[in-house]
């Protein structure tokens, strides 16, 4: 009998949000991840959850649906991670006419049916708050809503659902090579801590393995495929607040392509994203000066005060392994996914996901899941992700409960608490009645109770994992604090 019903190779979005859908479908399930949970793709997106406005000009009608309609389902089962964030997009007479982006949005507003976010709107700046720090010539333009997630927590929490589940999450941990053998997969993995190998037999194999999905489909599982992806780089950067609210701004450029400007970790606003060819390890991708060159430009086209790159504090990058369609320009490459099932008769069934984008991961989840004949009813749009499960999903009303129970706790770190964590942030408190009884504090308010809670439930093993993947802490706490992180972890 195999080990495993269901090996997963990859802890990006996709993997962990099948591990999640089939083990509570009562499948044993075990996910590797040969780096920590969404180290590449999966934590350097827009972090938007979103149906893509400009893909409707990409006649991609079906995705937008799926993914306007996915937007409706997750904000509900995740509150504390994903909210609501009002979009306002200026026009200029160098755009598409206006009467284009009218009738583009009113379809954005209705092709996904229920929605309960408010619809679009026509502006007049007049001065107005949302018009706030673009140049005096930009005097009209129109908002609509979308949403904000915590891309990288996204992910952890699909993973520690699937773990509460049953499902083993092995993170820092590669899969060397699997073959057929008598009707199921034999798969050698290699612990990279240890530098040890352990054998796994599983009756199913998903390649969810992103940037490196063609890699691991034939080279480490040896199998011929005509599917092809293509490697597309995206960099963001991040500067010092550059407008006051909480809109963000969907900018037009000369090159049709846009960019975001959006309110980031409440200090700081996030610009990107760039869309060019990649051709090296999606490991090592990093944010060019010509990238930086680009986005300040784009920027600051549209602001009244020009975003330079000396403003910039922070910046990241991140490989899209999107399917390929032949599209010439790498920002014209279908965002929507690839399903490849490879199932002979009486052999192991192997699925490689092929592109996509985070809003659809949960329904890619459930088609791969019917793919490979997996019995067991979906579930996941209407179960609480871990946290989620907030009265009547009214955030504000939580964060609020949770701070006037809690009221030794700074009113910030409150509220970046309940943000982060939900209704499992009492796991964190405890029976606390002072900021003491949290341990150590390495700084900008993460505590050692924190701390072991992240190493306990979410798999964290070092202090980047804790600073820029279930947080972004990273950009908020003293130079000294990775340090004494990185010894309290016993990291070598």
């Amino acid at each position: 009998m195999p080990d495993c019903d269901l090996l997963i190779i990859g802890g990006g979005v996709n993997g962990a949000g099948i591990a999640r859908d089939a083990a509570g479908r009562g499948l044993s399930v075990v996910l590797v991840e040969q780096h920590d949970l969404a180290s590449h793709t999966s934590s350097a997106s827009t972090k938007l959850i979103h149906g893509g406005l400009r893909y409707l000009e990409q006649y991609e009608f079906r995705l937008v649906r799926e993914a306007l309609q996915e937007r409706e389902r997750l904000l509900r089962i995740a509150p504390h991670i994903i909210w609501p964030l009002r979009f306002v997009l200026p026009h200029s007479a160098a755009m598409r006419p206006a009467w284009l982006l009218r009738l583009g949005l009113f379809l954005y507003d209705h092709i996904g049916g229920q929605r309960s976010l408010p619809g679009t709107e026509s502006l007049r700046f007049n001065g107005g708050s949302l018009g706030n720090g673009l140049a005096p010539a930009i005097r009209r333009g129109f908002a609509y809503s979308d949403c904000w997630v915590e891309d990288s927590r996204l992910v952890v929490l699909n993973a520690a659902d699937a773990a509460a589940r049953g499902a083993r999450v092995l993170t820092r941990t590669r899969l060397v090579g699997a073959r057929r053998q008598e009707g199921v997969w034999h798969a050698t993995l290699r612990d990279l801590g240890r530098g040890t190998e352990s054998s796994l037999t599983a009756s199913m194999i998903v390649n969810a393995a992103g940037p490196w999905v063609s890699e691991v489909l034939c080279g480490r599982l040896g199998m011929a495929s005509q599917r092809r992806t293509r490697l597309v780089k995206g960099s963001h950067i991040v500067v010092k607040r550059h407008y006051r609210g909480e809109h963000a701004y969907i900018l037009h450029n000369p090159d049709r392509r846009v960019v975001f400007a959006i309110p980031y970790e409440r200090r700081y606003t996030l610009i990107g994203t760039t869309d060019l060819a990649y051709d090296g390890d999606p490991a090592a991708v990093a944010i060019t000066p010509e990238e930086t060159r680009y986005l300040c430009e784009s920027a600051s086209r549209w602001f009244a005060r020009p975003v330079e790159a000396a403003d910039v504090v922070w910046s990241y990058a991140g490989v899209r392994a999107l399917f390929d369609d032949g599209a010439k320009d790498a920002s014209e490459v279908t965002r929507d996914y690839v399903l490849d099932l490879e199932a002979p008769p009486g052999a192991g069934a192997l699925l490689s996901v092929f592109g996509g984008k985070i809003t659809t991961f949960r329904r890619l989840a459930e088609q791969a899941l019917d793919l490979l004949g997996v019995e067991g009813k979906a579930w996941t749009a209407s179960v609480a992700l871990p946290g989620g499960d907030i009265p009547e999903g009214n955030f504000a009303l939580f964060a609020h409960d949770l701070a006037a129970a809690h009221s030794f706790m700074p009113a910030t770190l409150a509220y970046r608490l309940a943000r982060a964590y939900g209704t499992r942030a009492q796991r964190i408190l405890g029976t606390a009645t002072t900021m003491a009884a949290l341990g150590e504090d390495f700084g900008g308010g993460l505590t050692t109770a924190e701390v072991d809670y992240l190493v306990n439930e979410e798999f964290a093993r070092t202090a980047e994992d804790i600073l820029w993947r279930r947080s972004k802490l990273g950009l908020h706490v003293p130079p000294e604090t990775s340090g004494k992180l990185a010894r309290y972890l016993g990291e070598t």
